[in-house]
């Protein structure tokens, strides 16, 4: 085997995991109504910072938390399927914790971001220089 064939096939993998990682995407895009909606809201606060012309830190922050809020969206999503797998059809304590905590995180990921949103939005809207 020479460079070249090693080169292609891990090509190919990498194809491969971005299209496994994309049907992930679509799926949640089209099933879990969590993630519909903070994609929903992550689309308003882009569009609000279109028209409120954010500088480039700015944009900056703002898709960097819109992309942590949906992520830990997915990952809460991946935590929910794989302990529902485990215990089936009974609900042990543990795994009813290990749903809560991480339903948890995405609540204080969400929280957080309506903070950052607030700190962005607000000069923009009321035109006081709080910092």
């Amino acid at each position: 085997m020479n460079l070249m064939d090693t080169e292609g096939s891990h090509s190919r993998s990498r194809l491969e995991s971005f299209k496994i990682a994309f049907t992930g995407l679509i799926h949640a895009l089209s099933y879990h109504k969590n993630f519909q909606i903070q994609v929903a809201i992550g689309i308003v606060v882009l569009l609000g910072a279109w028209f409120f012309g954010f500088t480039r830190i700015e944009w900056l922050i703002s898709i960097l938390t819109i992309g942590l809020v949906l992520a830990s969206e997915l990952i809460n999503t991946v935590v929910e399927v794989v302990v529902d797998l485990a215990v089936k059809e009974q609900l042990l304590p543990d795994a009813k914790l290990a749903k809560d905590v991480s339903a948890a995180a995405v609540l204080l990921m969400s929280i957080f971001a309506a903070v950052i949103g607030l700190l962005l939005f607000l000069p923009h809207l009321w035109p006081i220089n709080i910092f």
